[in-house]
């Protein structure tokens, strides 16, 4: 079942389970949305088109995130005076996870789990760069079986500061070769 809903004086077909970026809406993260703007719906019994908008239909969402979108640059110039202005502007807009859709006769809902990861998040995931939740729930149990091994690691220094402490003894002892001194070039010497 889908459903075409207007939002932010546009349109957007969405079914159940489709992330969607909107303008801002009011809310904090993990509140229902409901929208009940519905003008038109499709599904098994056919496709229903409102006049303007479908009576009782409703389509409803989960705000995942508010943020800023991308960076719109504007550039003015007036040729030949040397007028030139570059100015910057990012919209803010919403992200939604749809989560049902009622109307026509017919419901449909999403049966997955509204995940309120935000945007940079995923995309960091998607290129492998972000920890999984796996990873920072076994570290823990790692830094507990550390400083046991830095127990054991230490005697092993002391061990091995005899060992070291012989070796110098053992170069003082044995003279040092010195290296013969390198002949200069004949050309050299002439210039």
């Amino acid at each position: 079942m889908y459903a075409v809903i207007k939002t932010g004086g546009k349109q957007y077909r969405v079914q159940p389970g489709d992330v969607i970026v909107v303008e801002k809406l009011d809310g904090d993260v993990g509140s229902d949305v409901s929208f009940g703007d519905v003008l038109m719906l499709g599904g098994d019994k056919g496709v229903t088109l409102g006049a303007p908008l479908i009576k009782g239909a409703a389509v409803a969402a989960t705000l995942v995130e508010t943020r800023k979108g991308e960076k719109i640059k504007i550039f003015k110039k007036t040729r030949r005076q040397g007028y030139r202005r570059t100015n910057g502007h990012r919209q803010m807009e919403t992200v939604l996870r749809i989560t049902g859709i009622d109307g026509a006769g017919e419901k449909a809902k999403w049966d997955g789990e509204t995940s309120l990861m935000t945007k940079a998040e995923m995309n960091l995931r998607a290129r492998g760069l972000a920890p999984r939740v796996e990873e920072t729930e076994a570290k823990p149990a790692r830094k507990a079986a550390a400083p046991k091994a830095e127990a054991k690691a230490a005697p092993a220094k002391k061990a091995a500061a005899p060992k070291a402490a012989a070796a110098k003894t053992e170069t003082k002892a044995a003279p040092a070769k010195k290296a013969p001194a390198k002949k200069a070039d004949k050309a050299g010497d002439e210039a």
